[in-house]
């Protein structure tokens, strides 16, 4: 229901009153097919909600690929049939869809194949950096390109950043309030930028620590000084801030369980797509 009614929004903004051009110009009982080339290689994501989008204005999608699977520059991914003017008018939404959520899973596959090759068992993972409306749509691609989607909400975990602390007091006394006030089912992630910020979040009890905005270097010094003191094998350790295609490899090679890259959902790459009508002769 949730997908259906964002989707129709999402026709909405595009159509307003209507398709002025369409519906001057194509007879509204014209039948049509379409397909979907994808012109680079590329982790396909949104087949799924593409279906649901076309079915919305009274069209028939299908697909011989999945999402989450890799495919060539030039493969056709979708194919549509229906109105010649419904599929005017869902055009420019089912590619902006399509070629962004592809963007974001293959960006995301790209830095967990990065990840692999090393031998890292570190999750890739996405942030909070989505764009308003569309979190769903670019959570699910990372999902898909086989990274972590983090946090969906602020309601899922405790995340302890700068900004608390100034507001809120200590990581010491930051943890102890977390743990007096919420549920224990929730984990509580204290965000570190010095090594000894995270030796404090992890004497404090902290069930994750976000190493931010350190250089590798100083992500190993963390990491070591947790050790020393027997505190990493009852914690996981994330690191963000700055970390690109470019400089992945140094973070993945610090040993840290998770890397987090904001880049992925808020910077990605849109994939070239296009969408090809043919009219149906009767």
């Amino acid at each position: 229901m949730f997908i259906e009614e964002t989707l129709e929004k999402f026709l909405d903004e595009d159509i307003g009153q209507g398709d002025i051009t369409t519906d001057a110009l194509v007879d509204s009982k014209l039948r049509a097919t379409g397909q979907v080339v994808c012109k680079e290689r590329a982790v396909i994501a949104g087949l799924s909600e593409s279906i649901i989008l076309l079915k919305l204005l009274g069209c028939e999608g299908k697909s011989k690929f999945r999402d989450g699977q890799e495919v060539p520059a030039g493969t056709i991914i979708l194919e549509a049939d229906g109105s010649g003017s419904s599929l005017l008018k869902v055009e420019r939404v089912l590619l902006n869809m399509l070629s962004h959520m592809s963007g974001v899973a293959t960006a995301t596959a790209e830095l967990v194949e990065i990840a692999k090759k090393n031998g890292s068992s570190a999750r890739i993972a996405c942030t909070r950096k989505t764009l308003p409306g569309l979190r769903y749509f670019e959570k699910r691609a990372v999902e898909l390109g086989g990274g972590d989607t983090h946090r969906l909400r602020l309601d899922d975990a405790v995340l302890i950043k700068d900004n608390h602390l100034e507001l809120a007091g200590s990581i010491t006394e930051s943890v102890r309030k977390a743990k007096a006030k919420v549920s224990f089912t929730k984990k509580i992630e204290v965000e570190a930028t010095s090594p000894d910020q995270a030796v404090e979040a992890g004497l404090a009890g902290a069930d994750i620590i976000l190493l931010d905005n350190m250089t590798p270097q100083d992500v190993k010094k963390s990491l070591n000084l947790l050790e020393a003191k027997k505190l990493r094998v009852h914690l996981l350790t994330e690191v963000s801030g700055g970390i690109t295609r470019e400089n992945l490899l140094s973070y993945v090679k610090t040993g840290v369980d998770v890397i987090s890259v904001g880049s992925i959902t808020h910077s990605a790459k849109a994939i070239d797509m296009s969408l090809e009508l043919h009219s149906v002769k009767k």
